[in-house]
């Protein structure tokens, strides 16, 4: 597995100081939060300023993953606005495909739980509606080579797709390589899914892995998530993607200092580290 890290955790706008200490942290990987980058991450969005960011990543040492936290600054838009905000939703994601397409990314997560809170809708009609938009979506997208997750949420932060089977049950309805399943490790947690069981389910069409807490704090705080039963279930089923620390700025004067402390368990947990425990481990059984 390939560890990440989201860009939420550094500071808005400027982080190239900080994205240069995080390969010596072990991360490969930056998901990005548009919004912590650009002003603008739409209609005033310049190919050139795109660029300038995929450089600076790349410059430190690390490679753009994919995209999170899309609507952060689009809370107008969603699935069950009406029309007109459901048709802008769809112009805005197809134009941040390409975004994360031109970064050199692949997955963006749909997450937000304001742009898919269903609120009166019965349940199958927002399923319907839900599938309807991400078909429309996949044929717009195909040619970008990126795809999409719709990511479970817990259900005190969202009343539509909260299962990871919920999210597997649209990925399979609308059938195109360009709607995948991620997985939430908190979200697995307030679902009760940490199982072997959602792990085999999700296996063929896993594509992401968020490594966090409950309130995006740093990893293993809480004492709710067991980190090391999802990395060992994650490797039963031969995943090898990206796990992407998702964490909040805790501190605004020294950022970093956080996410040095989540680092060692991301990597204790889901990196080498862990690998290395477990053959230990199988050496002496």
């Amino acid at each position: 597995m390939r560890l990440a890290v989201s860009n939420i955790g550094l500071p808005a706008f400027d982080h190239r100081a900080e994205l240069a200490r995080l390969p010596g942290l072990g991360f490969e990987g930056l998901e990005v939060a548009p919004s912590r980058v650009w002003q603008d991450t739409w209609q005033g969005l310049k190919p050139a300023e795109v660029a300038a960011y995929r450089r600076t990543v790349e410059g430190a040492g690390l490679r753009i993953i994919g995209l999170h936290s899309l609507f952060f600054d689009q809370p107008d838009l969603g699935l069950f606005k009406g029309a007109a905000a459901r048709a802008k939703a769809l112009d805005f994601l197809t134009h941040l495909s390409a975004v994360c397409r031109d970064l050199g990314g692949r997955t963006l997560i749909y997450g937000s739980a304001a742009a898919r809170r269903r609120g009166s809708l019965a349940p199958d009609t927002a399923f319907a509606e839900a599938a309807d938009f991400f078909a429309a979506l996949a044929r717009r997208i195909e040619a970008h080579g990126t795809c999409f997750c719709f990511e479970p949420l817990g259900p005190e932060e969202s009343d539509f797709i909260n299962s990871a089977f919920d999210s597997l049950r649209i990925v399979n309805a609308v059938s195109s390589p360009t709607l995948r399943l991620q997985l939430d490790a908190k979200a697995l947690v307030q679902n009760n899914e940490a199982t072997v069981a959602t792990f085999r389910a999700a296996a063929p069409v896993l594509v992401h892995f968020h490594a966090n807490d409950p309130g995006l704090g740093m990893l293993g705080a809480t004492g709710q998530v067991d980190h090391r039963a999802l990395a060992s279930m994650l490797r039963d089923v031969g995943y090898d993607g990206s796990v992407s620390l998702e964490q909040r700025m805790l501190s605004a004067d020294a950022p970093m200092r956080d996410i040095e402390k989540s680092a060692l368990v991301l990597r204790d947990c889901y990196g080498a580290a862990g690998v290395s425990r477990l053959r230990r481990g199988a050496g002496t059984s």
